[in-house]
């Protein structure tokens, strides 16, 4: 390599605890993801409410990126940081060669299984996988994989170990498939850096919840807009105002990661959704309840700044519920004195909005709708408060 030559290339790898949601979410580096811009979604970022930050990741800004195809027709999407913002007209030049990162996907041609890279616990979901590329993808709801599939590198080590949720590998195949249909080598798309929210954790186990009554922007069609008040109306978003979106729990008897999509979500009654919160925070033993204390903790304060929040509307986001599969027994390992007193830690749990696309508020640049509503979201706190009393009753042993 020449001097500068690709000096800060980075193999982007795809975001392997992606559980939900559409886009394709892609790692950029150990503390950072990415996703295309919205602008919606960008204008909510730069004008967050201070009492809001610590409930959403931060946002690290924006990246450009474009399509390579190599010879053997693999995509690589090559993110060059700083250019495309408005002062350099998105014009790529060599002169930011040295700040390429490049993107790129493994399973860009073909299964993931034929590299190596993935041990499934159910051969069907490469099968599904190779089946999937064009058409609707149909997942099993009740996959699992391995967290024992070993990437190696250069040396022949075995550096970390790789998972990947079935529902972020259908992501990004179909985020592939859209880009290269549409492929153009030079047009630049614009992303957003955020901060990785579970890069903390060795085994995240992620609760994906859409909040609220109602899905559907402002700015949606009427066709989208009937859609979306089916699915709430067939879920328990309109009888509890929150529905499962997806979720990663890790099973610390087997050793695998229980998956669940969002089409599972969506057929729970809401008794089933109380039986999917408890496995959620069940590790294959038994149930955390010394995660509901912190948990509920969380949410309450995340209430009490939602119900200062007037105008904005949080159509279509969801709620991140985090934790480690992997319980910390410090006070064990280190014999320190006061083996209690982690217990308390509030980082043990997290709790994260995510996806803007569709919030509106009040002097929003990019706002489809230009009379902002008033007062605070009464669907997204109806939900909060659901889903804060469904916990509080697993604590009580109900």
């Amino acid at each position: 390599l020449g001097a500068g030559e690709g000096r800060a290339a980075v193999l982007l790898q795809p975001f392997v605890h992606q559980v939900g949601g559409h886009t394709s979410m892609l790692s950029y580096d150990e503390h950072t993801v990415c996703k295309p811009l919205v602008s919606q979604e960008l204008s909510f970022y730069e004008s967050l409410p201070l009492a809001m930050r610590q409930f959403t990741p931060q946002y690290k800004g924006i990246v450009s990126v474009h399509l390579k195809k190599d010879s053997l027709g693999n995509l690589t999407l090559m993110a060059s940081p700083g250019l495309g913002q408005p002062d350099s007209c998105g014009r790529l030049d060599s002169a930011s060669g040295d700040a390429t990162v490049t993107l790129w996907h493994k399973w860009a041609a073909g299964s993931s299984s034929e590299h190596g890279l993935v041990k499934w616990s159910h051969t069907q979901v490469t099968k599904t996988f190779k089946d999937s590329c064009p058409g609707k993808m149909l997942l099993r709801t009740d996959l699992q994989y391995h967290t024992d599939s070993l990437l190696e590198d250069a040396n022949g080590k075995q550096p970390e170990r790789k998972s990947y949720n079935p529902w972020g590998l259908h992501c990004h195949r179909q985020h592939l498939n859209r880009m290269s249909s549409k492929h153009n080598e030079n047009k630049l798309q614009q992303f957003l850096l955020l901060e990785n929210v579970v890069s903390k954790y060795s085994y995240p186990c992620i609760l994906d919840l859409k909040m609220g009554t109602r899905q559907h922007g402002d700015d949606a069609s009427e066709e989208k807009k009937a859609r979306h008040i089916k699915k709430c109306e067939q879920s328990t978003s309109a009888s509890l105002g929150v529905r499962i979106c997806g979720m990663q729990v890790y099973q610390a008897d087997t050793g695998h990661f229980l998956c669940k999509d969002k089409y599972y979500g969506r057929k729970l009654s809401p008794e089933g959704f109380r039986q999917t919160l408890r496995q959620f925070l069940c590790n294959g033993n038994q149930l955390r309840t010394d995660l509901l204390e912190p948990i509920i903790l969380r949410l309450k304060a995340l209430l009490s700044v939602i119900r200062k929040q007037s105008s904005y509307r949080f159509y279509s986001s969801s709620l991140l519920i985090i934790y480690d599969g992997q319980e910390h027994k410090e006070s064990a390992d280190h014999h320190l004195p006061f083996p209690k007193t982690h217990g308390t830690n509030p980082s043990r749990v997290d709790v994260r909005m995510i996806d803007f696309a569709h919030t509106t508020f009040k002097g929003s640049k990019s706002n489809p709708n230009p009379t902002p509503h008033d007062g605070p979201d009464h669907g997204y706190i109806f939900g909060l408060e659901n889903l804060i009393k469904i916990l509080q009753n697993l604590s009580e042993g109900k």
